[in-house]
């Protein structure tokens, strides 16, 4: 079985596999202080609450945009597993060519997600992976990974309100009743949620017209149900895309 992991900067999320079969997934915190025991005895757990075993896993794929993080995980991939992981990242075959000017600086998650909504989605097709960031990836009609934008997520923006602001105490996101807030704490969400809306309504709408055709919008990211139902575009939201762009990766670099 195959172990993909997706380290992120709020959240890692693993998913174990049966050939193409994704048997069980978890999100987890991610913690930069997390020792190789401390991880290798949380998976063992995971692994144990789904009746699955553990010595069943001969194969371990990750994708990391945490790079403290990652040598524990490797540690913990080889004494709790057996085998050495492979990390996503420069000389690891991806089958989809990379237009960003330096290859190297685009996350490991980002292209992990375009191969997926590609094998799925077909090309054009873009991306919209809402978490810590929010990003927004574009594949091209010939299957090449042209780049796209990152921006704050709206967990962060709404942090840096509530921290800024001495007088705006820290409320829920969520959709509110109105547009039009009738006391601070509507105002506060119509602004974080609606304004988010917008934000990427608008930028779909302009990267489509740079890219000059309809390309299919994909959503994944631990936040993205909560906007599906106002993000009228999206053709799918698939919160397993990035798991299943790991797959993919490991299967290419198989003998």
């Amino acid at each position: 079985m195959l172990l993909a992991v997706d380290i992120g900067n709020t959240h890692t999320v693993l998913g174990l596999f049966q050939d193409e079969e994704l048997r069980a997934d978890w999100r987890v915190a991610t913690r930069k202080e997390s020792t190789a025991d401390e991880m290798g005895v949380l998976l063992r757990s995971l692994f144990q609450d789904d009746d699955l075993d553990a010595g069943a896993v001969d194969g371990v794929i990750i994708s990391s945009v945490v790079p403290d993080i990652n040598e524990p995980f490797s540690e913990t991939s080889r004494r709790y597993f057996g085998v050495d992981p492979l990390f996503v990242g420069p000389g690891v075959k991806t089958g989809m060519p990379i237009l960003y000017e330096n290859p190297h600086d685009v996350g490991a998650d980002r292209i992990v997600n375009a191969i997926a909504a590609q094998s799925r989605h077909g090309a054009p097709v873009i991306v919209l992976d809402f978490g810590t960031a929010t990003t927004l990836d574009v594949v091209g009609p010939g299957g090449e990974y042209l780049g796209g934008m990152i921006a704050p997520g709206i967990g962060v923006s709404a942090e840096a309100l509530f921290q800024k602001a001495a007088r705006l105490h820290q409320v829920d996101i969520r959709k509110p009743q109105r547009m039009i807030g009738r006391n601070t704490e509507e105002s506060m969400q119509a602004g974080l949620f609606h304004g988010y809306v917008a934000l990427v309504e608008g930028v779909v709408a302009r990267i489509r017209q740079e890219l000059g055709c309809e390309a299919p919008v994909v959503a994944t990211g631990g936040l993205a149900p909560g906007f599906a139902n106002e993000l009228t575009f999206l053709e799918a939201v698939e919160h397993d895309l990035t798991l299943e762009g790991l797959r993919l990766i490991w299967n290419k670099n198989q003998p």
